[in-house]
């Protein structure tokens, strides 16, 4: 699976940005899809993820960003609002696919966010 990650870019505190992640294949088919975001020097941490219905969030993106997916387009969208500069990060997006014999794990090449004034 190849995942394409877009819709980063600089932007004001307070305001918002909307990633996209296209994949290569049907995302339903798919186990879970979901965003991660990583700062030079720091482990790269969980923002949100879709695993069927259920929807989780850190819970610094509690409140400020929703997960979507669009089954059609075989895109999966954070939407952030209310961005602080501490959201300034590269974000991935990231695919589980889970079979009878692996877990195949697979990751975008990444999308720059800056928040700045």
């Amino acid at each position: 699976v190849q995942l394409q990650a877009s819709g980063g870019g600089l932007v004001q505190p307070g305001g918002s940005l909307r990633l996209s992640c296209t994949a290569s294949e049907t995302i339903s088919r798919l186990n879970v899809v979901g965003w991660y975001r990583q700062t030079p020097g720091s482990q790269r941490e969980q923002v949100a993820f879709i695993t069927g219905d259920y929807k989780h969030y850190a819970d610094f993106a509690k409140g400020r960003f929703t997960i979507s997916r669009d089954n059609a387009k075989n895109t999966v969208f954070l939407q952030m609002n209310s961005l602080k500069p501490e959201d300034t990060a590269i974000y991935y997006c990231n695919a589980i696919r889970v079979t009878a014999v692996d877990t195949q794990d697979y990751w975008g090449q990444g999308t720059l966010v800056t928040v700045s004034s």
